[in-house]
């Protein structure tokens, strides 16, 4: 019975997130599809970085869907190698919030200290295409929650390999900008550390302990 309520909830969020997925596609159907040949061809960036808004329907639709998703998937990776998980709506709840609560702060934060060094213009550029990445590998997600919740394929293999996947789509993301940005790197190299430790690691520490404590 606790797994049929488990699933038959997560079949929700899912659908919320193909949703979002399809009204991304249908609001701009043009920039869906750059968006989605977005590996190996730079042309969504170089196209969409310039024209990008604070609040953005396009990203912020992709972006609930990377949280629908990215939280079912955390679920699935605790009970499999952790510790097997009873599912309760509220705490799932919590660490669905938990998860925009990151990535939201985390973002807002990053353009805060790019306001008080006045390079608005380079961390806008770089969030926007750090965002694109993440939010492609929603897509990824959606593919893995499916196998998960609706297969016999063994857990460990679809969640490692999607680790990898996702790994993979980043480092490319994380390759690009670097590029992009190298010679503004490369002389400040020791601070570019220091951002890395401060904001692109910490706060997935933090939600690591917030996902540790999660339970059910």
């Amino acid at each position: 019975m606790r797994d049929y309520i488990t699933h038959e909830w997560f079949t929700v969020l899912t659908v919320f997130g193909i949703f979002a997925i399809t009204m991304a596609k249908y609001l701009n159907t043009l920039r869906f599809g750059d968006f989605i040949s977005i590996i190996g061809n730079s042309k969504y960036l170089k196209i969409y970085s310039k024209d990008q808004k604070f609040i953005d329907p396009f990203d912020g639709l992709l972006f609930l869907n990377l949280v629908f998703s990215g939280s079912i998937f955390l679920f699935f990776c605790y009970s499999t190698f952790v510790s097997p998980l009873a599912f309760e709506l509220i705490s799932f709840l919590k660490l669905l919030l938990a998860v925009a609560t990151v990535v939201i702060i985390k973002t807002l934060l990053e353009r805060l200290i790019a306001s008080l060094f006045e390079i608005d213009s380079i961390i806008d550029a770089y969030l926007f295409q750090k965002m694109t990445f993440l939010n492609y590998s929603g897509l990824v997600l959606v593919f893995s929650n499916l196998l998960l919740l609706y297969t016999g394929t063994n857990p460990k293999i679809v969640i490692i390999t999607s680790f990898i996947v996702i790994f993979l789509i980043n480092l490319i993301g994380f390759v690009t900008s670097f590029r992009n940005y190298q010679k503004i790197i490369n002389p400040n190299f020791f601070y570019f550390l220091l951002y890395l430790c401060a904001l692109e690691i910490a706060p997935y520490v933090l939600l690591y302990k917030v996902i540790s404590e999660y339970n059910i």
